[in-house]
């Protein structure tokens, strides 16, 4: 777990890709308030998203390149519930870029209050070996771009 105080929007960074999405009623628990596993599953389509606005969708990459990206490492703080009807901004920015790993930070706003903020490790494997491979070159450049702009 992270050891991030909880603040308001003062932690989002300046480059950045936003997803901004309602909290449906399947993704609640009986209480109301999202169920935890729920907000992984909207990460990964934020993620997802992300790949594709870089040139570089992961269906491209798992199904044609057969690059997959798992993700090795998911460090997760849940700061205050969300509930039904809530609209959440998912923020997603690129901490650090490694050989075959990229480090992500996430972090959930609603209300202009943060609701969960993570830091996510992804690999980048061979698809036919499982082993870690070093991230392509154009996939370099994009998430380089990605990082440089507006700073």
């Amino acid at each position: 777990m992270t050891s991030i105080e909880p603040t308001e929007t003062s932690d989002v960074q300046p480059t950045e890709f936003i997803v901004e999405c309602g909290v449906r009623f399947s993704d609640c628990d009986p209480a109301g308030i999202v169920f935890f596993p729920n907000y992984f599953r909207m990460l990964n389509a934020v993620v997802e998203d992300w790949w594709a606005s870089l040139g570089t969708p992961w269906t491209d990459l798992v199904s044609v390149r057969r690059i997959g990206t798992p993700t090795a490492q998911l460090d997760t703080e849940f700061v205050r519930p969300s509930k039904f009807g809530d609209t959440l901004r998912f923020h997603l920015s690129v901490e650090k870029l490694g050989k075959s790993s990229l480090t992500l930070r996430h972090i959930v706003i609603g209300d202009e209050t943060a609701r969960m903020r993570a830091r996510q490790v992804l690999v980048a494997t061979s698809l036919e070996t499982h082993r870690a491979i070093p991230w392509p070159d154009d996939v370099v450049r994009a998430i380089t771009r990605f990082k440089e702009r507006e700073q």
